[in-house]
């Protein structure tokens, strides 16, 4: 059994009201806990987080505490709750130095976005996200169930974003209405990768630390189309030419 080494004890009044406030971010920064949702989505946790507390309608728990607990409107029947990783900002790799690839989000505010952006770096490789203090937060039970456990993989670091870029000595790519169409651009294999907000897209203060700046053609050229696309699906085709360009 998968969970054999973690305690099912019998739920509590005081745990029905633990896991429901983590549902606040005020909550989870003071417990240095969150919450996931699903026997799929806590697995794939549990290979890069501390399970502290596990419950599973039928075990431990009545499908009505599972209710009580849940976050989602259609409940999976399986809850975990996970202490938060320190992600000391000493610990980000060099871009340049190491030859990877980072992705720097500058104010991605919905949490499905920030998610499916997690999921799709584990997919194709990018490990380390840096995000400004006014990106969602990645604890967020939202964030949490839209990676489908890719957070395990994933290292989150929220800082001064136009601090840490300008100390960057290496390409740093952003996606904009005014670059280079990316398809007819040489692309690194390491440097830095900057993916703006939903409406406003790229800041205008982080837009000066932008050495190479690309986009994505609409097709036909020229022709009307809509204004711009979802950053999470920018952030998957920007990803594949660059891993396509290997």
């Amino acid at each position: 059994m998968a969970f054999l080494s973690v305690s099912m004890e019998r739920i509590s009044k005081a745990q029905i009201k633990l896991v429901k406030s983590l549902q606040q971010k005020k909550h989870r920064d003071e417990t240095g806990l969150f919450v996931a949702e699903g026997e799929k989505c806590v697995e794939e946790l549990r290979k890069g987080f501390e399970l502290v507390h596990y419950y599973q309608a039928g075990e431990n728990a009545t499908h009505i505490e599972i209710e009580q607990m849940s976050g989602l409107k259609t409940p999976q029947g399986v809850i975990g709750v996970f202490r938060k990783r320190e992600e000391p900002v000493r610990e980000i790799p060099d871009a340049g130095g190491e030859g990877q690839l980072i992705l720097a989000l500058d104010g991605i505010q919905d949490p499905g976005n920030l998610g499916t952006i997690i999921r799709t770096c584990d997919w194709f490789g990018v490990h380390t996200i840096v995000c400004s203090r006014d990106t969602a937060d990645c604890y967020n039970p939202k964030v949490v169930q839209a990676t489908m456990g890719a957070l395990a993989r994933g290292h989150l670091y929220y800082l001064d974003l136009p601090e840490w870029l300008a100390g960057q000595q290496c390409n740093i790519y952003g996606t904009l209405l005014e670059g280079k169409d990316m398809y007819d651009t040489p692309l690194s294999q390491k440097g830095i990768i900057i993916m703006g907000n939903e409406g406003n897209g790229i800041s205008p203060l982080i837009r000066k630390a932008v050495t190479h700046p690309i986009r994505i053609p609409s097709y036909p050229k020229d022709a009307e189309t809509s204004e711009s696309l979802n950053v999470s699906i920018a952030t998957a085709i920007v990803l594949a030419e660059f891993r396509r360009k290997e």
